[in-house]
């Protein structure tokens, strides 16, 4: 597990940012290898807060992506369930996630894998505890009657697969879930301490975030950070990887 410790959002934010167009580039996707998660149910697309809406209007329509190489779990098929294990298969047919990111809330879930949720679940249908339908309100102009009770999730053992994890993690609000996360053991209780025992799992958070954790563990991480930036530094540029591609693809010269 790496931790890494920035001293501001921003900055967690940036490093973030900038790994993951590393190891895109290093991945070199194709059109059945880009995954997204967690689509709350009874919200059409086009409503402003629904999932698809906040996906196209915050990432998509800002990068080069086909609409066709984007996954979105369906909150309005006609058989959830059904959309759940077809979501399952499309993520088998391309070839497992290569690289899952995600965020937690103040009770540790991640996706909408609700505290008490099985550390080996796969994508389905979740009820919504009530603090995560009270910390979305804020989508719905406070009016809870308007928040859906229930989500379509990717679960804790589809992540769990992915080949990497990447976590998101600042506020102070966060701090008390890094402590679970990272100095206590497994529980289901505290879904993101189950990358704890992923082979290839990121935390990014913020100085705010660690306010929760012992002295010596964050003066430990913070210790790997020369180490951990060249993760991120140098920036690779997917020209140059293109020239490296068709240099190495020449036959070497000989008399």
């Amino acid at each position: 597990m790496k931790l890494i410790i920035l001293d501001h959002y921003s900055q967690a934010s940036e490093w973030a940012a900038k790994y993951i167009r590393n190891r895109i580039i290093q991945f070199n996707p194709g059109p059945d290898k880009y995954f997204t998660l967690g689509l709350p149910t009874g919200l059409p697309r086009e409503h402003p807060e629904s999932y698809h809406s906040f996906m196209w209007n915050n990432f998509f329509k800002h990068i080069d992506i086909h609409p066709e190489n984007t996954h979105i779990l369906d909150g309005n098929a006609a058989d959830l369930q059904a959309e759940c294990d077809a979501f399952e298969e499309k993520i088998k047919a391309a070839g497992g996630i290569e690289l899952f990111v995600g965020g937690i809330g103040p009770d540790g879930h991640v996706a909408f894998n609700e505290p008490g949720s099985s550390l080996v679940s796969r994508t389905r249908v979740k009820t919504l505890a009530m603090d995560t339908i009270l910390a979305n309100a804020r989508f719905f102009d406070g009016k809870l009657a308007s928040v859906p009770t229930m989500a379509l999730t990717v679960g804790v053992g589809t992540v769990m697969d992915a080949r990497e994890v990447m976590i998101l993690i600042t506020g102070a609000h966060k701090a008390f879930a890094l402590y679970k996360a990272i100095e206590e053991g497994v529980n289901h209780m505290w879904t993101v301490s189950a990358f704890q025992q992923h082979p290839h799992s990121v935390f990014v958070c913020d100085e705010d975030a660690t306010l929760e954790l012992k002295g010596k563990t964050v003066k430990y991480f913070k210790g790997l950070m020369l180490v951990h930036n060249k993760l991120v530094d140098p920036l690779y540029s997917i020209k140059e990887k293109e020239i490296d591609k068709s240099q190495s693809s020449k036959k070497p010269y000989s008399d």
